[in-house]
């Protein structure tokens, strides 16, 4: 069992990307949490990570020594009018589910991103009625315990494991919309703060 105190809290490095994929490759191979079909390879990985933390927050937890979770943000939209808003994203190793790693993440992530000036958070989740061996509503009942709330819904968008999943997109608001609203600082811009916060927060 992962023990909490011992848990710590850091930006992610580039370096960092066999682990991370450790982390990730099992629920592209055996769940439709992720719609991608294929593990990307190291070098994609670490590509995606470089991009991710040019301007958003990218966070690892780690428990003696080994990262067993990941969360970050990315752009909602691309245009400027969306600049306020991303997307959240977030994987525990699934042995080390369960015990708050998760939340931990999230509560991190969103500090960072409050810094930052972002009002909106939002999560796209895949979704089925029932659940079945590759797909479970963990997900979704960790952003309703989370005070995500639902705002959309597409029908059977998704193909993967020979079944059609839905998409369900959940949001939450961290900061007051303002008019006028201040402009988004980068995560360098923030980063002495960011980093104090994390330290506060492990």
């Amino acid at each position: 069992m992962i023990d909490m105190a011992k848990t710590t809290l850091r930006f992610a490095e580039i370096d960092d990307a066999n682990e991370l994929l450790q982390i990730y490759a099992p629920y592209v191979e055996q769940t439709a949490i992720t719609f991608e079909y294929d593990v990307p390879t190291v070098a994609e990985f670490s590509k995606r990570i470089k991009n991710t933390k040019e301007r958003y927050p990218y966070i690892v937890a780690e428990s003696d020594g080994k990262i067993i979770g990941y969360a970050y943000a990315g752009t909602f939209k691309s245009r400027a009018a969306y600049d306020w808003a991303v997307e959240t994203s977030i994987y525990v190793a699934k042995d080390d589910r369960g015990h708050g790693t998760g939340t931990l993440l999230y509560a991190a992530l969103e500090a960072m991103l409050k810094l930052q000036g972002i009002t909106n958070v939002n999560a796209c989740i895949t979704y089925a009625d029932q659940e079945d061996e590759h797909l479970t509503h963990g997900s979704v009942d960790f952003h309703k315990k989370h005070d995500y709330r639902l705002v959309g819904r597409f029908k059977k968008c998704g193909y993967k494991f020979d079944t059609w999943y839905d998409m369900i997109w959940m949001e939450k608001f961290i900061s007051r919309h303002v008019v006028p609203m201040p402009a988004i600082k980068s995560i360098k811009e923030i980063e002495d703060e960011a980093e104090r916060t994390l330290e506060s927060l492990s």
